[in-house]
């Protein structure tokens, strides 16, 4: 029996190759395309990032071109509060959020699974480079890295649900870039050749402080760089313009390198330092998700990423409650930063991942 799948294309070829490959195993497919938010709500040009005319308009393309009902969703409303606001809210406090795994979490997870159940849809699919599959011995679904290492996802999507992974579907998990470039060659796809988005889409500039201003319609507020000790080294220019470990674009010279080692919002002052205070051998993480266990029950031998582009380092794992996991690491980790994920894997398998607090 066919499958009806929806399928989430957002204008690039990733998308679109993933509903070229659901429609060529013989089943139902049927194109999305989230409108997340209105450019010209953000002060920017009409066709500056995605959700724009010109990425509808290639997703409708596609879908015209393998002959499949294609929709516009708008999920704007939800996108302020559960991705911007957040975003916002993690630089006003001193971290430095992830915007693109709550939008998975918060946003496309749930509003495709609900919408499908709306159209019948038993499934959806969407271009990330993972791959879901059931383990019998477990009785769990399993997310895995994708086969193309350099473009594997699985960071951005350790907050999806066992119900969640049980209807999703990525036909791009055993594909490299370029097979995918060449299917949508071959295929005379209109986006064959466009180039990856490489920021935040709604901060194509990424000038997360500017974006936030003008988004808020408010200045943060000027205030104090300090050494580890307390000492007034100058003046910082509102904390959302600084990350754990920038080293670049702080406006002082000391005479010798210096990097930020800590934010405090109740105080708003900025902590300089020699690098070496900002390596860290340990970390704890709320928000959890766990993935291929239910309970870490002992602790685990596992190899955390505290970032997207982070290498994995060495680790062992106690969960500390029911919402929390400490993690030690082998070695000491340079700039782990409050707000951003850290993923835990075990080979090729994802065991869950939370927030770093």
């Amino acid at each position: 029996m066919k499958k009806r799948i929806l399928v989430a294309m957002s204008g690039g070829v990733d998308s679109s190759v993933a509903a070229y490959l659901i429609k060529s195993q013989n089943e139902d497919a049927v194109g999305v395309t989230l409108k997340l938010f209105s450019n010209e709500d953000i002060a920017l040009d009409a066709d500056k990032t995605c959700c724009s005319l010109s990425d509808v308009e290639d997703a409708k393309s596609v879908a015209a071109r393998l002959g499949i009902d294609h929709h516009v969703f708008n999920f704007s409303d939800n996108f302020k509060e559960k991705v911007i606001d957040r975003f916002i809210a993690t630089y006003e406090s001193g971290g430095t959020p992830n915007p693109c795994i709550d939008c998975n979490r918060f946003i496309k997870w749930r509003q495709l699974l609900t919408r499908a159940d709306l159209m019948e849809c038993t499934h959806i699919a969407t271009g990330h480079y993972a791959r879901v599959e059931f383990d019998t011995s477990s009785g769990r679904m399993l997310l895995k890295r994708s086969a193309d290492r350099g473009k594997d996802q699985t960071y951005v999507l350790w907050a999806l649900t066992q119900e969640q992974l049980s209807r999703t579907i990525l036909p791009l998990g055993s594909l490299t870039k370029a097979e995918v470039r060449a299917i949508a060659e071959e295929n005379g796809f209109i986006n064959a050749d466009k180039p990856d988005s490489q920021d935040i889409c709604f901060v194509p500039d990424g000038d997360y402080a500017g974006f936030i201003e003008r988004y808020s319609n408010k200045t943060s507020e000027p205030g104090d760089f300090i050494d580890a000790n307390g000492n007034i080294l100058g003046r910082h220019k509102g904390l959302i313009r600084y990350t754990i470990g920038q080293r670049k674009g702080l406006g002082i010279s000391l005479g010798k390198p210096a990097f930020v080692s800590r934010i405090d919002p109740v105080n708003n002052t900025v902590t300089l330092g020699d690098e070496e205070l900002l390596f860290s051998s340990s970390l704890d993480a709320g928000d959890i998700n766990l993935i291929a266990v239910p309970k870490i029950e002992t602790p685990l031998r596992v190899t955390a990423k505290v970032r997207y582009s982070a290498k994995e380092a060495p680790a062992t794992v106690v969960q500390t409650g029911d919402d929390e996991l400490h993690i030690e690491f082998d070695t000491p980790q340079r700039a782990l930063t409050r707000g951003q994920s850290v993923v835990l894997y075990s080979d090729e398998v994802v065991i869950g991942g939370g927030i770093i607090k």
